[in-house]
């Protein structure tokens, strides 16, 4: 079940990588030193043949698995740029 969506303000990542430290099946951090919201959809959770993350040229905005709400809100509430936000 989904509760709610989450996406990542990229001007905003300072890159300490947390939120993927706290919710490593949401969140990942690439080379470029930001951290992007995973896809719902594994297929989707590979570097494109250009070297971007899939979710580079939208908002990222994905659904929340009700299993994984929790961390996420937690990894949202540690998070020292304070770019991750969530819509519930």
């Amino acid at each position: 079940m989904v509760m709610a969506e989450v996406w990542i303000d990229q001007d905003l990542c300072t890159g300490d990588g947390l939120c993927e430290e706290i919710a490593p099946a949401v969140f990942h951090l690439l080379d470029d030193g930001l951290a992007y919201v995973k896809s719902a959809n594994p297929e989707e959770n590979r570097l494109q043949d250009d070297g971007s993350w899939p979710h580079k040229t939208d908002l990222g905005k994905v659904a929340i698995r009700e299993d994984l709400d929790e961390a996420v809100r937690e990894a949202r509430d540690e998070c020292p740029g304070e770019c991750i936000f969530i819509e519930d």
